[in-house]
């Protein structure tokens, strides 16, 4: 996540919880979600050592065509106070993501989509932003 978007959230944190004190719970219950994703979230540009993790912009290549795709992993929650970012999202928790977090520029690796299997070889990760 980057600087701005940390206080864009924090800000966001101290009105929700100054509309909770006033007796609205729905917004304490929104604060509470974006404290834990600031206490959770790496702060920062990520290192560029060809790891794939939350916070890369990655590239792939189908196995099945050749075609290749460029996403960037990560939070939709964290993706949505950028309202500049203008290309896919998947969650790593999604069968993409999965298979591809924690492995490296070069590996191949098979992954169930909706579709079916998937065969993918991740050609590129680099940090975010």
């Amino acid at each position: 996540m980057t600087e701005a978007a940390r206080a864009r959230l924090e800000d966001e944190v101290a009105e929700l919880e100054r509309r909770a004190a006033a007796g609205d719970q729905s917004d304490a219950a929104r604060a509470l979600q974006l404290r834990t994703l600031l206490r959770n979230a790496q702060v920062g540009r990520m290192p560029d050592d060809g790891l794939v993790e939350p916070g890369m912009v990655v590239t792939v290549r189908f196995a099945a065509d050749g075609s290749e795709t460029t996403f960037l992993l990560g939070s939709r929650d964290l993706a949505a106070l950028d309202p500049d970012l203008e290309m896919d999202l998947y969650s790593p928790t999604s069968p993409l993501g999965a298979a591809i977090t924690g492995r490296n520029v070069g590996d191949t690796v098979s992954y169930t989509a909706p579709s079916g299997a998937q065969e993918i070889t991740i050609v590129s990760a680099v940090p975010f932003g």
